[in-house]
C-alpha cells in the first residue's frame, strides 16, 4: 500500500476465488489445517551412519527434514507464499526458523534461530549453516532474535503493547524494517520445533498471528510401530518418525500441498537425493 515489502512480492494472476479466500478467513488461527505422516527411520539412520563412517560428519533427522523442505518449496513455489492484510505474497528467499533449547535443564533459556536459503543448496550446506549459526549462538549466548527482544522488554509494559501494535500496522502495510524482518523468527517460510531430544510426540503447533509463518512442523520422539516392508511385502516392526503439520490454506490448497508432499518423502526416502546441488529454483507465477 504505502512501501514494497523486503521479504516478498504480490501474487496477483491467480484465480478469483484464490484472492478472494483471504478476506474471508482473515487470520491464520481461523484457516489452520492439521495433517500428520509417518516416515520409515531405516533409510534416514542407514544414510547417517554410511556418511558418519565415510565423512566422520554427524547428520540429525533434523538436517535431513530442513534440506527436504527447503528443497521441496524451491520446487514447489506456492509453498512459499503468505498472506498479509488480505492479499497474497511470494517470498524472494526461503528461510527456516528453529526453536533451539540451550541445554536440557529446566532452567535453561530457549532461543530461536533463522536461516536463509536460496532453495538450491545441497544436504550438507544446510547441516552446515544450521550448526555453524547453533555452534555461534551457543557460543556468544545471544543472537539477534535475542538482542531484539532484550531491548524491546527494557519497556514498560504499556509500551510494549503499542510497539508490536506499530510493528503489526507496518507489516500490514508493507513498511516494516528490514532489520525487524531480518531478527524475527515469525517472518518466516516455515517453522520447525524439535521435540526428539525432549523426549515427547509431535504436536500441531499454531502458526503466529504476528509475521508471516504459514507452515509449522512438529517433530517429535520415533517409535515402534508394524511397518511393511517394501522388498518382500511383510509387516514388521520398524522404527517410524512422525512430523505434524500446521499450515495456512489461504496461500495453498490441499490438493497443491498433497503433491506437494510426494517430493517431500522422496527426499525423506532418499537423502542421497540432496547431496547434489539443485540446477534452479522455480520462480512463482507474477
Amino acid at each position: 500500500m504505502f512501501g514494497k515489502r523486503y521479504d516478498g512480492r504480490r501474487v496477483r494472476k491467480i484465480d478469483p476465488l484464490e484472492r478472494i479466500i483471504p478476506y474471508i478467513m482473515k487470520t491464520r488461527t481461523d484457516s489452520m489445517t492439521m495433517y500428520n505422516d509417518d516416515f520409515n527411520c531405516a533409510p534416514l539412520d542407514a544414510y547417517i551412519e554410511r556418511k558418519k563412517q565415510e565423512t566422520g560428519i554427524k547428520y540429525t533427522y533434523a538436517h535431513i527434514i530442513i534440506a527436504s523442505i527447503v528443497r521441496t518449496m524451491a520446487q514447489r513455489p506456492a509453498l512459499n507464499r503468505f498472506v498479509m492484510n488480505g492479499k497474497i505474497y511470494t517470498r524472494r528467499k526461503i528461510w527456516s526458523s528453529m526453536a533451539v533449547q540451550r541445554n536440557l535443564r529446566d532452567e535453561s533459556a530457549e532461543t530461536t534461530l533463522k536461516f536463509e536459503f536460496d532453495g538450491i543448496e545441497t544436504l550438507e550446506q544446510v547441516r552446515a549453516q544450521i550448526d555453524g549459526m547453533i555452534t555461534d549462538t551457543m557460543t556468544n549466548n545471544e543472537n539477534g532474535t535475542d538482542k531484539m527482544a532484550r531491548v524491546i522488554m527494557y519497556l514498560p509494559g504499556w509500551l510494549i503493547k503499542a510497539f508490536i501494535g506499530l510493528m503489526k500496522f507496518l507489516d500490514r502495510h508493507e513498511m516494516m524494517p528490514r532489520a525487524i524482518i531480518d531478527a524475527s523468527p515469525f517472518h518466516t517460510s516455515f517453522f520447525i520445533t524439535n521435540l526428539k531430544s525432549l523426549g515427547i510426540n509431535y504436536l500441531y503447533h499454531h502458526v503466529y498471528e504476528f509475521g508471516t509463518t504459514g507452515i509449522f512442523v512438529g517433530l517429535g520422539k520415533e517409535r515402534r510401530k508394524p511397518i511393511v516392508n517394501t522388498h518382500n511385502g511383510e509387516i514388521e516392526e520398524g522404527k517410524i518418525l512422525t512430523l505434524g503439520f500446521v499450515t495456512d490454506e489461504r496461500f495453498c490448497d490441499g490438493l497443491y500441498f498433497a503433491r506437494s508432499m510426494r517430493y517431500f518423502k522422496k527426499y525423506m526416502r532418499n537423502p542421497e537425493l540432496l547431496e547434489e546441488p539443485l540446477d534452479h529454483k522455480v520462480e512463482d507465477i507474477d
